[in-house]
């Protein structure tokens, strides 16, 4: 099934032009360039911020069947701690392959393929970070978390505590204990 193939927007910083790799197979085309980010790449507690830097270091290389992408993406990450809410900023880097087939052949609707000698890395990308992303960000692997009783981050004074708890049912008899003489 050949999936409907539409003409991509030429200025998006990631739509590459793959003419110049023809189909001569071992050819290839090294990418070192630095792209705005997409919007909604990422997850709801943690992603790329929009506009952010992506930094791709990829290798384009023809083969019988296409154009094989492989390298990495650096973004940078921002997002909240899943337990103690504080923001998290950190840099990550995430691998990328792909095989965009050239046109012609007949390839499932998910994959990618080479329209009017481009190829465009916005699936591979969110593909290749999105999927990677945890879904319970952590600020540090020993984050305390919050206070369940007043939502004091309990990070800034690890002794943080409310002293003992009495059973509700049994506090009226603890002023009993007070006054009893022998």
């Amino acid at each position: 099934m050949s999936p409907v193939q539409h003409h991509r927007d030429r200025r998006s910083p990631l739509v590459l032009e793959v003419h110049e790799l023809g189909r001569s197979a071992g050819s290839t085309k090294v990418i070192h360039e630095t792209v705005p980010a997409p919007a909604d790449l990422g997850i709801e507690v943690i992603g790329v911020p929009q506009g952010s830097d992506i930094e791709l270091d990829l290798k384009l290389e023809a083969v019988v069947e296409g154009i094989l992408v492989t390298g990495t993406a650096t973004v940078q990450l921002h997002g909240q701690c899943a337990r103690c809410l504080d923001d998290i900023e950190d840099e990550a880097s995430f691998d990328v392959q792909e095989l965009f087939f050239y046109p012609g052949r007949e390839v499932d609707e998910d994959e990618s393929v080479v329209v009017d000698e481009t190829i465009d890395l916005d699936e591979t990308l969110r593909d290749a970070v999105v999927l990677e992303l945890p879904f319970t960000p952590l600020c540090s692997e020993d984050c305390l978390g919050l206070c369940p009783e007043c939502g004091f981050n309990r990070n800034h004074d690890p002794a943080h505590s409310h002293g003992d708890k009495i059973d509700p049912r049994w506090e009226g008899l603890s002023g009993l204990l007070g006054e009893t003489t022998n």
